[in-house]
């Protein structure tokens, strides 16, 4: 074929391409249109598409949000980050956005039969909140950690309950607290045979919903669960503490802390929910921000939940620390 009849063949190919994906013509229309066999014209658009003449783009009104998605995914090494536009003096109504997005992804992939472990806290709680299904999932949720009293909408066997109602599932509770008197209180509660059994299948979880725990607001959860006197706070933070996740007080760069609580908790690890195929932490908020960039720098979930001003700081702060 002589480069005239090449040249004749690309105008045709692209006249053809124009036709249906611009003008969104059928090919039948396109063929009777052109004078051409309905077979030719099937055959252009075949080899328009393997010539790379096709280009497709998405715009969104939210691309702001998706390349702070991106951009967090590099940073903290994630599989999924999920960003929510922050609705500015009004931390309820994004902590409720963020938990509608964040039951949205837990539905995701999920499947009857699967065990999912939670943490209490009130991001959990905005998720149980606003999470519907469009089916009844036969799933287990049980308890990550003990259970705390007097805080029912947070506590965490309280929410597995509510959240297993939900889905259509059946849920397991810990019938412990989540701080014992001494380590070897603890010990002996880890030990005892029902407490053992909710843990041992919170182990085989598939999906884990989590928290990411301040220590600075004044609304922090982690103080509902242990109070503490001001001056105690304080020296929480004189000693490098900077958030709380599955109740374990942990540094800036996720390590625990060495601090008599953390021995004392009736709960599992971080480590030990590491096989889990999906560890979505959610968190929104100010006070957020350290927790948030100290999970990630322990590598302690594979998705993040969370607002656009949240996101923003966070990335801030991961990108003064790397300096």
């Amino acid at each position: 074929m002589d480069e005239f009849n090449d040249f004749e063949t690309l105008r045709l190919m692209h006249t053809v391409m124009v036709l249906h994906f611009v003008e969104r013509q059928r090919q039948a229309e396109i063929a009777e249109k052109l004078n051409l066999s309905t077979s030719k014209v099937s055959r252009l658009i075949a080899q328009g598409r393997r010539m790379g003449m096709i280009k497709f783009s998405v715009e969104s009104p939210f691309q702001r949000l998706m390349s702070l998605e991106e951009e967090l995914k590099r940073s903290g090494s994630l599989v999924t980050a999920i960003v929510t536009p922050t609705y500015p003096g009004n931390p309820d109504t994004t902590l409720k956005q963020v938990g509608i997005v964040a039951g949205n992804h837990l539905l995701e992939d999920l499947r009857d039969g699967d065990i999912i472990a939670i943490t209490g806290g009130r991001a959990v709680s905005a998720v149980v909140d606003n999470i519907k299904p469009e089916r009844k999932i036969n799933v287990t949720v049980v308890p990550l950690t003990g259970g705390v009293q007097g805080k029912f909408f947070t506590d965490v066997n309280s929410l597995a309950t509510r959240l297993a109602d939900a889905l259509g599932g059946h849920a397991m509770v810990a019938h412990a607290p989540l701080f014992a008197e001494s380590r070897e209180q603890r010990d002996m509660l880890m030990k005892m045979g029902p407490i053992r059994e909710v843990f041992d299948v919170s182990r085989r979880a598939v999906v884990a919903l989590v928290g990411i725990g301040s220590i600075l607001s004044p609304g922090s959860s982690y103080y509902d669960l242990h109070p503490l006197a001001k001056n105690d706070r304080e020296m929480l933070v004189s000693k490098g503490v900077v958030g709380e996740f599955m109740a374990q007080l942990i540094h800036q760069d996720g390590t625990p802390a060495d601090y008599a609580l953390n021995d004392r908790i009736v709960a599992l690890g971080p480590s030990e929910i590491a096989h889990c195929k999906r560890v979505i932490g959610v968190a929104a908020g100010e006070f957020k921000v350290r927790p948030i960039h100290a999970v990630l720098n322990g590598h302690y979930v594979t998705a993040v939940v969370t607002d656009e001003e949240t996101s923003k700081a966070v990335l801030k702060l991961r990108k003064e620390s790397a300096t």
